[in-house]
């Protein structure tokens, strides 16, 4: 009986190694979804929404853009409208125009639909525009030595800023970081978030900063891509909470892998729930400039 009990394990292996048959997964594909992707600054600059469809899982590179919407901003008195652009359907862009920071913002959207009655489905998404510090005092690119000792090809420069947090530990700085105008958080997925939640009120990078918190670093750069006159920016934008946990839940997302968590798993604040995935903010801005000088 012990031998017949061994051999039944082997039987079963040899028939699955045997087995040659592909087997097909049919992976259920729901509705497409509207994707939302849109900001309203206090830069005085033409803002942008970006409208497309979800893909599904065998059409991922094939995206949908959205034309024909209407698209606005209010700050419940005035009402200001996106226009789409000729050249890029699914982009719809304010003219120049400057919000205000302490102030709610909502996005309206009317997105052409022939499913419903008056031929839209309306959207909606808010987003209150925090306060934000006055000035960025400086920029300051360094050497950076992660393991101390180990022998490096290029020097790595780490570059950070020192800036007077405000008090209200609510707010993130969310960190937008060029070179040469060249934006290097061009994503959601490489955007840097700096929480300020038991920090507000510090000067950042400043000595009583670092007493119970490490140097926050905003951009690395290796020594053999710096030239002499480069020209870093950075602006800190003052974002909601909420904006945050939504970069961070997107970061952490496999995509629209429904194995591994499709968007529909990321938070939204497009209403109503369910009918669009993808964010709208409201931002306020501060910036500061850097020429780097070759020692």
């Amino acid at each position: 009986m012990k031998k017949l009990i061994f051999l039944i394990p082997l039987m079963l292996l040899f028939a699955m190694l045997s087995c040659r048959e592909d087997i097909i997964v049919d992976l259920e594909e729901g509705s497409p979804l509207i994707g939302v992707e849109g900001s309203f600054t206090d830069e005085l600059k033409q803002h942008e929404v970006i409208l497309s469809y979800t893909a599904d899982f065998y059409n991922s590179d094939e995206i949908k853009m959205i034309t024909g919407a209407k698209v606005a901003v209010t700050d419940g008195v005035d009402t200001i409208p996106y226009w789409e652009q000729a050249d890029r359907p699914g982009h719809y862009l304010t003219d120049s125009v400057a919000g205000r920071k302490n102030t709610l913002y909502r996005l309206l959207l009317d997105v052409p639909d022939e499913a419903e009655t008056d031929g839209f489905v309306h959207l909606t998404a808010e987003s209150y525009m925090n306060d934000n510090i006055e000035v960025i005092d400086s920029l300051v690119l360094k050497p950076f030595t992660l393991f101390s000792g180990l022998p490096m090809k290029d020097t790595i420069y780490a570059i950070y800023p020192y800036f007077q947090s405000l008090p209200d530990p609510s707010i993130v700085y969310l960190v937008r970081l060029f070179e040469d105008s060249i934006c290097q958080s061009d994503t959601l997925t490489k955007v840097l978030a700096i929480p300020m939640a038991g920090y507000a009120g510090y000067y950042v990078n400043g000595p009583e900063f670092l007493l119970t918190n490490v140097e926050i670093a905003v951009g690395m750069v290796r020594s053999s891509e710096l030239h002499d006159g480069e020209v870093f920016r950075l602006d800190l934008l003052s974002i909601p909470l909420d904006y945050m946990t939504f970069v961070y839940n997107l970061s952490m997302s496999m995509g629209s892998n429904p194995m591994m968590g499709p968007p529909t798993n990321v938070i939204t604040n497009i209403q109503p729930s369910g009918s669009a995935v993808g964010w709208f903010y409201a931002a306020s801005v501060a910036s500061v400039e850097m020429i780097y000088s070759r020692p």
